[in-house]
Formats: structure tokens, sequence, C-alpha cells
């Protein structure tokens, strides 16, 4: 399995409109790298893959969103990234995934 396919299923809501965009950008910055053998190991790859994305670091990050322009694509919050969700829930689910698999 590799780390892209972790990210087929798109959780039912999001925190903020940028947040698909990061999802999809994340999964293309992952795509074909196999699944690491530990909990530990994926954890961190997502985390760094998110930080490399969005240029926040979910384990420092102050703030509870970010902008950025690249996915900023139209609506009120358009291209604000939420960090809570992404470090509460989003890379949890992945991280869950990636333990199923």
């Amino acid at each position: 399995m590799t780390m892209d396919q972790l990210f087929g299923e798109e959780p039912e809501q999001w925190g903020l409109r940028g947040d698909p965009y990061v999802w999809a950008a994340i999964r293309e910055h992952l795509a074909g790298l196999p699944l690491p053998d530990d909990d530990a190991t994926l954890e961190e790859t997502l985390l760094d893959a998110f930080t490399t994305v969005v240029g926040a670091d979910l384990r420092t990050e102050l703030a509870d969103e970010v902008y950025r322009t690249e996915f900023a694509h139209g609506g009120m919050s358009s291209g604000h990234v939420c960090i809570p969700v992404w470090r509460d829930r989003l890379i949890p689910l992945l991280v869950s995934r990636g333990k199923k698999a």
C-alpha cells in the first residue's frame, strides 16, 4: 500500500474551505511512497508533508488557521486552513487508516 491510498475517501466534514485542497495536495505530495511499517513513522511522515505543503507545523503552530493563496478557490473562508481540524481529526484519521492497512 502507498501513502496516497490513505486519502482515497475524503472526510465527511472539513474545517475551512482550504482544507480539501490541502488534502489533495498532500495526497499528491505523498503519491507512490510506501506506507511506513510503524505508526510513529506514519504520523511523522504525514506531519512533515503537511508542513511542506502548507508551510505551518502542526506540532508548533499556535494559530487556529493559516491562509495560503494557492488554496483559495472562492468563498468566505477560501484559502484558509484549519489547524485544529488537521491536528485533532484529519491526521489521526489518516494514521488510523494506516493502522488498518
